[in-house]
């Protein structure tokens, strides 16, 4: 049975998915529409996305402008991440706070992220493979994020591996939240 814990932020949920293992080894339910209508959650995915990340590779902090902003879904089905939530809504009282969520493939959890926060991980075991479902279709146009280094959070990692891209995003200070 799904279960839904509340965080510090307002609409972000740490969701514990129905997991199950055997001799064969396991198997874990992400999404059930009806689960999510019930509990008020989104549930019209439009695209679904697959990480490969290797160790100390650090990913984000990414979210997509409006219109063409979002819901996700995020988990990881092998190996191990940090993931961190910044809030970005500006009448929260949460803007520009954070939190941390270790997903494990072996716990059965998965994070779900509101409209108008950024996302970001990072790797901490050999490799990991993380599953995104998102509420509305990329839309490069949109697509954004902020630096890393930025947000006020204390990477535990001395040298992440990021993308050109990511290490060329505004900072939170000379960000105008449009959420």
């Amino acid at each position: 049975m799904l279960k839904i814990e509340s965080t510090a932020l307002d609409g972000v949920h740490i969701l514990t998915l129905p997991y199950y293992t055997d001799i064969r080894g396991s198997f874990v339910k992400v999404f059930h529409q009806g689960d999510f209508k019930e509990r008020g959650l989104a549930t019209n995915f439009s695209e679904q996305f697959v990480t490969v990340s290797q160790k100390n590779v650090l990913r984000g902090m990414h979210f997509q402008m409006p219109p063409h902003e979002h819901v996700k879904l995020v988990t990881c089905v092998a190996g191990e991440i940090l993931d961190v939530i910044l809030d970005l809504r500006r009448d929260q009282p949460t803007y520009g706070k954070s939190i941390t969520v270790k997903l494990d493939a072996t716990q059965g959890l998965a994070i779900y992220i509101p409209k108008g926060c950024a996302h970001g991980f990072l790797t901490i075991s050999p490799d990991a493979l993380t599953l995104y479902n998102v509420t509305s279709v990329h839309a490069p146009s949109s697509d954004s994020g902020l630096h890393w280094q930025s947000i006020g959070f204390d990477w535990p990692v001395g040298d992440p591996i990021i993308s050109d891209r990511d290490k060329n995003l505004p900072s939170l200070h000379d960000f105008k939240s449009p959420f």
